[in-house]
């Protein structure tokens, strides 16, 4: 767990709003490592998605994703459970009100993992919790980079790898719709400079309500 000095929740005096950050990068950006190691930060929670594409490896349903059929997922639209859901590379991905809702209500920072679909989505929500809550920051790497990485991956052919980066190209071509942008470097850099960034948010004076203590 990471260190309550930087959390105003900390303080019994202060109650914080949680924050919900969104977090884009093109594949191979490192934006999923990068989410999974801000969970060591206190009170911070990495939503678990919703995807009909079947898992892969060790990969267990509830841990590392909620893996449904494209009825359940369709289902779940028409009962309006998503807070937002996309269609990436043929299967559908998507975030369930009650993995975000309920946490930043309690002042637990909520951190998500999503293509250029989903930011979208929640940058043009209109619900005010939402929206009092939501950042968003695009880890930029330089093509050449991205090209190495996924070719380092070796687990895509020519022709789907080629794609990638074609989409690459155009998810990296909306960075400047995020709030921030963080130069890929190396891991422990980029975990410094989003860490960085969560902290100066939680003592964001607007996400914080003071006790009668601090004004009489």
């Amino acid at each position: 767990m990471g260190s309550s000095a930087a959390n105003p929740t900390s303080n019994d005096a202060v109650q914080r709003r949680g924050i919900l950050c969104v977090v884009s990068g093109a594949s191979g950006s490192g934006k999923t490592t990068l989410c999974h190691a801000l969970r060591d930060l206190e009170d911070c929670y990495y939503t678990v998605s919703c995807t009909t594409r079947a898992p892969r490896g060790d990969e267990v349903n509830g841990v590392h994703y909620h893996f449904l059929s494209d009825e359940e997922f369709v289902q779940k639209i028409e009962q309006g459970e998503f807070l937002e859901h996309a269609n990436v590379f043929g299967r559908r991905y998507g975030t369930l009100k009650s993995e975000v809702i309920p946490n930043i209500e309690t002042g637990r920072d909520v951190v998500m993992d999503l293509d250029i679909q989903g930011a979208a989505q929640i940058r043009a929500c209109e619900d005010p919790a939402i929206r009092a809550s939501h950042i968003d920051a695009f880890i930029l790497v330089p093509m050449a980079e991205l090209r190495r990485r996924l070719a380092e991956r070796a687990t895509e052919s020519p022709e789907q790898l080629a794609k990638r980066l074609s989409e690459a190209q155009i998810e990296t071509a909306a960075w400047n719709l995020y709030q921030y942008a963080i130069t890929s470097t190396d891991r422990e850099s980029d975990r410094a400079a989003m860490r960085a960034i969560i902290t100066a948010e939680r003592h964001r004076a607007s996400r914080l309500t003071l006790n009668d203590g601090y004004l009489k």
